[in-house]
């Protein structure tokens, strides 16, 4: 079967979930941010670009699921343990990789939610490593500690070279427990620790472990290259753990993160706070320009926070049931007032710094 008749059967198959409550959040997410300063389209405009198109599509994102053991505060994915029904179907992963392979995509991004705890998840990642892809898994670290049949997690990773891109708000247990819950800190340690011991953030191993940092708070991130120093020197110290790289990511003001600025009354000083510091350097390496998300049910978006907000691609080829390489390629980018985030002082992308 073709992929294009693959697609039309998934379509037809009705996976088509319905949460009112979430598309409703999701509606006036998007409203409050249209409605009080200036449309970020203007910033590019201003720059003398009419439409943000991409550079190449190299990178095929996805969110297999907002299933999670954790309940984070700034969580901009709205998972949690009640996310059940919101997890990628085995048709859904088996057409993405028809797409990965006809395609050639080099990097295959897996994200969540917890993505390990979709009963999938080692059979993609399998998968994926034999067509000789990267694959990327986006791991909360104390998922490894949540149930035995995750402790091989680990091994499973060094055997398919995994590259591990791990949350750890901070190298201090209250600020970490502060944002991500009780307990949280240790868990990762733990985690943390056993990556290392099969080889992971280690000088040589071919295994990468980069860890992700963002503030706790409405403001924006300290420089990069000096936090990853700070993380090295106190995790090396007082745990004798190692890892590769840092990334430093703004907080988007979406979902709960949102719901935190209006809560504490930081919205408006945060998002006047972001466009103050917009840097037209970042546009030329923000991520959207070389890859494409795809939700849970097979939907396009431009990027994972797009597809939060559900602003899928400005495209005939919005779902993968009508995957159009050649359209996304040519596609213009959805833009909003979130993507003030990602151009704020040095950029913020799934990598960190991008200026």
């Amino acid at each position: 079967m073709s992929i294009k008749q693959k697609g039309k059967s998934l379509k037809a198959s009705g996976n088509e979930l319905t949460d009112s409550f979430f598309q409703l959040k999701v509606l006036n997410d998007s409203d409050l941010m249209s409605n009080e300063f200036m449309p970020f389209s203007n910033q590019l405009k201003a720059l003398d670009i009419q439409a943000l198109k991409p550079f190449a599509l190299d990178i095929f994102q996805l969110n297999i699921g907002k299933l999670c053991n954790q309940t984070c505060a700034h969580c901009h994915v709205d998972a949690g343990p009640d996310r059940k029904l919101e997890n990628m179907n085995r048709e859904t992963l088996e057409l993405c990789l028809d797409i990965i392979k006809k395609y050639e995509f080099k990097t295959v991004d897996i994200t969540g939610g917890a993505p390990e705890m979709n009963p999938n998840f080692k059979w993609f990642v399998e998968k994926c490593s034999n067509l000789g892809a990267q694959v990327i898994d986006r791991c909360n670290l104390t998922i490894i500690q949540a149930n035995p049949k995750y402790r091989d997690l680990p091994d499973f990773f060094a055997a398919n070279k995994v590259k591990v891109v791990s949350s750890l708000p901070y190298f201090s247990k209250s600020r970490t427990d502060s944002q991500r819950g009780d307990g949280v800190f240790e868990d990762s340690i733990k985690s943390l620790r056993m990556l290392n011991e099969v080889g992971y953030g280690k000088p040589e191993s071919g295994l990468q472990l980069d860890l992700v940092y963002n503030p706790s708070g409405a403001f924006l991130p300290s420089d990069q290259h000096q936090l990853e120093q700070e993380f090295k020197r106190q995790l090396k110290r007082k745990f004798d753990i190692d890892f590769n790289n840092l990334f430093a990511i703004t907080n988007l003001p979406i979902s709960r993160f949102l719901d935190y600025l209006l809560e504490s009354g930081n919205y408006k000083e945060y998002m006047e706070k972001l466009i103050e510091a917009f840097n037209p350097h970042t546009i030329n390496g923000l991520m959207c320009r070389n890859m494409i998300s795809v939700s849970w049910d097979g939907f396009i978006y431009d990027c994972d926070f797009n597809q939060m907000l559900d602003l899928k691609v400005q495209s005939h080829s919005k779902h993968i049931a009508e995957f159009d390489f050649d359209a996304l390629l040519n596609r213009s980018i959805v833009v909003n007032q979130h993507c003030y985030g990602c151009t704020a002082g040095a950029g913020s992308s799934c990598g960190g710094e991008i200026a």
